[in-house]
């Protein structure tokens, strides 16, 4: 999961994450799905005086089938040049997160 704060340019991030660094992830090899979302809100617990402010503009999601096959990805040279591309848009800052994921289906 990738986490990224409020950059200096909004539309220069939203442009660029679409058409130039999406398309590195689509020859990402290694991913079996992945999302992402420009609509990212906190909510409140009920009762709460929170407004739901939230640090983060924009969030990514990628599934792997494994913490090898994430690695191997992330060392590919699509994946270098997926990382490196980060600094073309993200003046915000991004928080990387890598995780097992738990749970099943509904």
């Amino acid at each position: 999961m990738v986490l990224y704060s409020e950059p200096d340019d909004p539309d220069h991030f939203r442009d660029y994450y679409v058409t130039h660094h999406l398309p590195l992830v689509v020859n990402w090899p290694g991913p079996l799905a992945w999302r992402y979302s420009f609509d990212v809100t906190a909510v409140s617990p009920p009762g709460s005086a929170t407004k739901g402010d939230t640090p983060y503009f924009a969030v990514f999601e990628a599934d792997f089938a494994d913490a090898a096959a994430m690695a191997a990805a992330r060392a590919s040279e699509y994946g270098q040049r997926v990382a490196a591309d980060v600094a073309n848009y993200a003046t915000g800052g991004a928080v990387v997160l890598h995780y097992p994921a738990q749970g099943g289906t509904a």
